[in-house]
């Protein structure tokens, strides 16, 4: 059994990733109700847990060089957002163990197999149709990579 919160850190990390991918190189805003869908905060204006956990999770991101910006709007978004280089490079990386494409990936053309097997395209693949363990497996791989990418 898993702890929902470290499963909602590797969705929500996931998304933002994934968005800033899309964006990349372009600077964005990023809304944390485009991550973790709409908020109400409460009668003393303070945010969901939840809300707060995906802020956090996009702090923690710009802490460890997975994204860059310039300033934070409140609690709701981040300002001029982008993708690290190292994370830009990880992205559009191949898995580093070519023993893991499966044999389907291997009987179709190197330049689709490459295509569909970079991690963008595997995140995008997992947020879509992925159970919360896989995601967790693939974000887990993804993070252990990065470090090869400092």
């Amino acid at each position: 059994m898993s702890d929902i919160h470290i499963d909602d850190f590797y969705r929500d990390a996931a998304r933002i990733l994934v968005l800033l991918y899309n964006q990349f190189p372009r600077k964005t805003t990023l809304y944390i109700e485009d991550i973790a869908g709409p908020d109400e905060p409460d009668e003393f204006g303070l945010h969901s847990a939840r809300h707060l956990a995906c802020f956090y999770t996009m702090l923690w991101l710009g802490q460890n060089d997975y994204l860059q910006y310039e300033s934070l709007i409140r609690q709701e978004a981040m300002d001029q957002t982008v993708l690290s280089h190292r994370a830009f490079m990880l992205l559009s990386s191949l898995p580093q163990n070519p023993h893991s494409l499966d044999q389907t990936l291997k009987q179709i053309p190197a330049a689709v197999a490459e295509q569909n097997y970079l991690l963008i395209n595997r995140l995008r693949r997992e947020l879509k149709e992925g159970s919360s363990y896989s995601l967790a497996e693939l974000m887990q791989q993804l993070m252990l990579t990065s470090r090869q990418f400092s």
